[in-house]
């Protein structure tokens, strides 16, 4: 039982590096060529990993060939287009100018249902509102609407953009995370006067506390959902 266990926990650290080694894609985006290895790879793995009798090289040496392979493909992809397109197929145009192409939905086997349904899934309910609509080579759906449904950009309306950013969260879970606090150029001190001065008494009380891009502070109360805003405190 012991040695079942430690060749299971032995095969998943293979794998699991090989697929990570393998690029982001192969856990976001899988192009069939990369399902294929991904299944592969599961299947060769699950009988050494329940069968003592059979050695874990014959699970090893394949699995590490399939990798080599992958890799192989996916370098001579990025330098010959024709074999690029083999492998990770073309994007097709299945709206083109608020008109569905029947020729697509008959290549990709999409029923009329099941493109309304993607429409759906990013908040198009109508096909006319769509100027283009063109299925992703991993079976996504990228849409452009037409001008007049587009929302109006700053630029567009003469309004100066608000300050653009990630949130830095300095308390996650009731746990200050100092090295970002002091990383940004505050202390303790600047902690306990705007903990203070939203109404907490520690920072245990905190799900989370973090500064916005334009310097706002927001935070929420643990166990209860209460979120709690502050204009930019000084330093």
């Amino acid at each position: 039982m012991l040695i079942l266990f430690l060749r299971s926990i032995f095969l998943y650290c293979l794998i699991f590096a090989v697929i990570r080694l393998t690029g982001k894609r192969q856990l976001s985006d899988i192009q069939p060529f990369d399902l294929v290895v991904t299944l592969l790879i599961a299947d060769l793995a699950a009988e050494p990993a329940s069968d003592t009798a059979v050695p874990l090289v014959y699970a090893v040496v394949p699995i590490l060939a399939l990798f080599l392979i992958q890799r192989m493909i996916s370098y001579l992809s990025l330098k010959n287009v024709k074999l690029r397109k083999f492998v990770c197929g073309r994007a097709l145009i299945v709206i083109e100018k608020g008109i569905v192409v029947e020729e697509t939905l008959k290549k990709t086997h999409y029923t009329l249902d099941d493109l309304l349904a993607q429409l759906r899934i990013q908040g198009v309910f109508s096909i006319d509102d769509v100027e283009y609509a063109i299925i992703e080579t991993g079976g996504d759906m990228s849409i452009m609407l037409k001008g007049i449904r587009q929302q109006p950009t700053y630029e567009s309306m003469g309004f100066p953009a608000p300050k653009t950013g990630l949130p830095i969260y300095i308390i996650e879970d009731g746990v200050v995370h100092r090295n970002t606090l002091y990383s940004i150029g505050y202390n303790d001190c600047w902690i306990r006067e705007t903990l203070s001065s939203l109404g907490y008494k520690t920072h245990k009380e905190v799900l989370y506390l973090c500064i916005m891009p334009d310097g706002r502070v927001c935070s929420q109360d643990k166990g209860r959902g209460n979120v709690r805003r502050l204009a930019e405190t000084t330093k």
